[in-house]
């Protein structure tokens, strides 16, 4: 299947966390999407595996995405070797997606930091001619994205530009309650950390609203890109003219 978007996270409700609004905007467009999680998240403090890829379920049908793959790589040593590079590369060529996204390259926990540099390796690796790789024993043939997005996790950045999400902040949502295992739930038993307190999710809510702020929309969500980013000057004064 070849994707419009393919999405790159170190742990199942990753994707849905920092870009969530955009997925299911594009979904919403006709967009082909897709989201790979690098691991499983077995370290994670609560909750399981098992529980964890039902819930990642749960939320890729809330967002509509067209394919969602586990590599099942160890959690808490993502780190950009060779192995792990050629695994990204693996499915950077088997789904062509006209743009990839991944975490932002300096955050909070040293797997999202090494899955943004995973993704840069094999962004690039991918369109190389020379650099084999094999996927169900079949060769496959050098493709390389068009553009590398990354995503705000924990740590903030200058974004290079921002999506409004408004019409779908309350689908990204539902696809974050998705991971019930994660997040504040007042029944559970389980150790408190740092994603499961209340406060946690406002600060989802206000960190978008911020964001959307900046754009003068209600919620949004911020990228970053190391390349120029070309802006179609007539495509902007046409959607300015059908807002005013």
């Amino acid at each position: 299947m070849i994707l419009d978007a393919l999405f790159f996270a170190a742990h199942p409700d990753d994707a849905e966390l920092s870009s969530g609004g955009t997925i299911a905007k594009l979904t919403s467009q006709g967009f082909k999407v897709g989201i790979i999680d690098f691991t499983e998240g077995e370290l994670g403090t609560r909750g399981s595996t098992e529980l964890r890829y039902k819930e990642a379920e749960e939320a890729s049908k809330i967002l509509k995405i067209s394919v969602r793959e586990n590599l099942k790589l160890p959690d808490g040593k993502l780190t950009p070797s060779e192995e792990f590079v050629n695994e990204a590369i693996k499915r950077i060529r088997l789904y062509k997606p006209k743009i990839v996204f991944a975490p932002y390259f300096n955050d909070r926990h040293p797997d999202h930091t090494g899955a943004g540099e995973i993704v840069k390796k094999a962004f690039f690796f991918s369109g190389l001619e020379k650099i084999e790789t094999e996927l169900s024993g079949k060769k496959q043939a050098a493709f390389r994205p068009n553009k590398v997005f990354y995503y705000m996790q924990t740590f903030d950045f200058k974004p290079s530009f921002v999506v409004d999400i408004t019409n779908f902040f309350e689908t990204k949502m539902e696809a974050v309650r998705a991971y019930g295992s994660q997040f504040h739930n007042p029944g559970s038993n389980e150790p408190e950390t740092f994603i499961s307190q209340p406060a946690f999710i406002r600060y989802l809510e206000s960190r978008a609203s911020y964001y959307g702020f900046q754009i003068r929309r209600n919620y949004g969500e911020p990228f970053f890109c190391e390349e120029e980013i070309e802006l179609d000057l007539k495509q902007y004064l046409e959607m300015a003219n059908n807002l005013s």
